[in-house]
């Protein structure tokens, strides 16, 4: 197939929340906050099916699932479990404190947030990747309190895969509910459901809007877009690689974005070539095809400062770099999610096994916001303790701080103390 060649390709793309999309979520939000169980338990019904009462996963609902997936993926599970952990604990924050020779001390504490929400998708895709991405930063920054938010099918079951998931990563708080309830039921809280101080993890256009919504009542980690890749190659890349880890983006859906930024037109012509091949035997072909035609492109560059120029531009939210020498342009990235250098460091590595975070910005995003980590579900907060001699030393310019600003009862409160 043949790839545009239009550099438009690469301008950012929020993902554009229809109206009438914002609209359904917000009355859903609305709704719950008023009516807390019962509208959870009529909007699951509505679009799940699902007519329980009990919207929590019991405890033999867990064991059952344990013992219902394959030994070799509960390996899989723990593996991927403690690599993602061993990445992650060197993100873990510290209070810390500064003590002056006249008594004042200044510092900042690390507090783990007390209840977390982990949204997980349900229906017809089971992701438990996506349970211990959020669920181990979460854990290793102190959080307590997680809670798992994913849809139930008509029959009132989760995915064995999640569950087990979930258990592997110590969770046994976990909810029979999707979509937008689910966001407002941990926005809001229920009779049965208690508030979340922060709500993570990705979902459809509704949750991706309830989320946008209940922001500022809850924070949440980010609003995702469409999943994307560029890779930046010289004349030296394998094209059938260059290929497959296109391929393997743009099988998210047709939103998806796959972008080759090269200098080589020979890489560009062999990769094309390679794409058809491999794609002829993709369960998801046409879901490829249809990703690759609509966001795919490859764009020819004069030399890989040009390519990193345009990369940091798009701020993908994953970067290949596959040169000759990937190591020595890693200073010349300043805008992406996830980097991934080498012919033998694929994206999918970084989505199970790798150890980092998979939860990364898209969208153009990574110019500004970071991967999901440890440090998401931490706050800090400053404190200061100052004796009389100490506040004496300050208290005149002060006073005339506040006064220069018109807060007069500001320098009145430290004037006070010394009349």
């Amino acid at each position: 197939m043949r790839l545009n060649r239009d550099l438009s390709r690469l301008e950012s793309r929020t993902a554009a929340i229809k109206d009438e999309v914002e609209r359904t979520a917000r009355q859903i939000l609305a709704d719950v906050k008023a009516e807390g169980d019962s509208a959870v338990r009529r909007y699951a019904e509505k679009f799940d099916g699902f007519t329980g009462k009990d919207t929590l996963v019991s405890e033999g609902e867990i064991k059952t699932a344990e013992s219902n997936i394959d030994g070799d993926f509960a390996r899989i599970l723990r593996r991927a479990r403690d690599r993602i952990t061993d990445f992650h604990t060197n993100q873990i924050g510290k209070s810390w404190g500064i003590y002056k020779d006249n008594g004042v001390m200044t510092g900042q504490i690390a507090r783990p947030l007390g209840r977390v929400a982990l949204y997980v998708p349900g229906g017809t895709a089971a992701y438990p990747s996506t349970v211990l991405m959020n669920a181990i930063p979460a854990a290793l920054a102190g959080v307590e309190d997680l809670a798992i938010f994913t849809p139930a099918g008509r029959d009132g079951r989760i995915a064995d895969v999640i569950l087990a998931a979930a258990s592997c990563c110590g969770i046994s708080t976990i909810y029979k509910i999707g979509g937008a309830q689910a966001i407002a039921a941990a926005a809001y809280g229920t009779e049965t459901i208690e508030r979340a101080d922060k709500i993570v993890g990705p979902g459809n256009i509704y949750v991706a809007a309830a989320k946008r919504l209940v922001y500022g009542d809850v924070d949440i980690d980010m609003v995702a877009g469409p999943s994307e890749v560029l890779i930046v190659t010289d004349g030296t890349a394998n094209p059938k690689y260059v290929a497959a880890d296109m391929l393997s983006q743009a099988e998210h859906d047709e939103m998806a974005r796959a972008i080759l930024v090269t200098t080589s037109e020979k890489i560009i012509e062999d990769t094309e070539r390679e794409l058809e091949r491999q794609m002829a035997y993709m369960e998801r072909g046409e879901i490829i095809r249809r990703s690759l035609e609509n966001n795919g492109a490859a764009i020819l560059v004069r030399d890989l400062d040009e390519a990193f120029r345009i990369s940091n531009g798009a701020a993908p939210e994953h970067l290949e770099i596959m040169t000759e020498n990937p190591l020595e342009h890693l200073p010349k990235v300043r805008n992406a999610g996830s980097i991934f250098l080498g012919e033998n460091t694929p994206e999918p590595l970084g989505d199970y096994m790798g150890g980092t975070n998979h939860v990364l910005p898209t969208g153009g995003t990574a110019r500004f916001f970071s991967p999901l980590g440890v440090y998401d579900f931490v706050k800090f907060s400053s404190y200061s303790y100052y004796p009389r001699e100490a506040l004496m030393e300050l208290k005149d310019d002060v006073v005339k701080f506040a006064k220069s600003e018109g807060l007069h009862a500001h320098a009145n409160s430290i004037s006070v103390r010394f009349e």
